[in-house]
């Protein structure tokens, strides 16, 4: 198209390609052309911040304070117990099976994503586990409690992995952190609350429903299954593999619903038959994190795996 215009004889002020204002269910491209007068030309040209332009910069930059290289290192996290640090260890483990289990499904949960969505679900789920990831470990490493690693880890994905999904897990771990705290070591009882918490939180934050076909519809059955295991004295590891399964049983039925709520509603009827995603990845990782409940090694403590 450059070249065209100019054998036109048409000069080119300047040239924007990229992703701004994006459509749901786009394919292709579009091409914009505005004719400038030279007023027009120096407001085009100069510094913008809005969500769908930014060019330069309206702030005056300042120069990154001289110990930014060390501030990892520097970092403090809240006092927290013995027990606290030891639980702290299993649920690094969590994490880092969580994060491998999405990974190795994010191209897959993208796939379904794409079927009614905008087909992002796994490249921000992948991005989220990452910085989750890196996050818990760096608290472990400073000695921080169960209750913090959390919390950490949920701010980290929520920051990196954006979109709706981002800010939901980051409302789940922060509020499973905060039930779980950095004193007592955590019992089935109190990870059950914690867990039931961060259901009813979701749903504050989100709005969504039982039957709305979002994670909603594997969240609250697998709290609500993990609450009643719990209350008939099993112990946490059994209560948590019982209601994973429970999880993906319904992460499987959400293929009959029609989505009531985001981007996907005006592709409802395409949506049948295919499971949601967010759903569908929840699934995968209570799964995956009810395998760390059977031991961690005492010399993770610096890598946490999960046995």
């Amino acid at each position: 198209v450059q070249q065209r215009l100019h054998d036109r004889g048409v000069v080119l002020a300047d040239v924007q390609v990229g992703e701004f204002v994006t459509s749901f269910n786009m394919a292709g491209l579009s091409l914009t052309l505005a004719w400038f007068t030279e007023e027009l030309e120096a407001l085009w040209l100069a510094p913008a911040y809005s969500p769908a332009f930014k060019r330069g910069s309206v702030l005056t930059a300042q120069p990154l304070p001289a110990n930014v290289d060390g501030e990892c290192e520097q970092d403090t996290v809240p006092d927290a117990s013995d027990a606290s640090r030891e639980a702290a260890v299993r649920v690094v483990a969590m994490i880092d099976a969580l994060a491998d289990v999405v990974i190795e499904h994010a191209e897959e949960l993208g796939r379904i994503d794409a079927i009614a969505g905008d087909g992002d679900h796994g490249i921000g789920m992948e991005r989220g586990v990452r910085a989750a990831r890196e996050c818990a470990h760096r608290c472990l490493s400073l000695g921080a409690g169960a209750g913090t690693v959390l919390q950490r880890a949920a701010d980290a994905w929520a920051d990196q992995a954006g979109g709706t999904s981002g800010a939901i897990w980051g409302v789940i771990l922060n509020t499973i952190g905060t039930g779980i705290g950095n004193q007592q070591r955590p019992d089935a009882s109190c990870v059950a609350r914690a867990v039931n918490d961060a259901a009813h939180g979701v749903m504050h934050f989100g709005k969504a429903k039982p039957g709305d076909k979002t994670l909603v519809d594997v969240l609250l059955p697998f709290s609500d299954a993990l609450i009643a295991e719990v209350n008939q004295g099993l112990p946490l590891a059994q209560a948590w593999s019982n209601a994973a399964r429970h999880a993906e049983q319904c992460a499987k039925e959400t293929a009959q619903l029609l989505p009531k709520m985001g981007r996907a509603r005006p592709l409802a009827e395409r949506s049948l038959g295919t499971p949601d995603a967010g759903a569908v990845s929840l699934a995968m990782i209570v799964t995956a994190v009810g395998h760390c409940f059977t031991g961690v090694p005492a010399d993770a403590k610096e890598g946490a795996v999960c046995q």
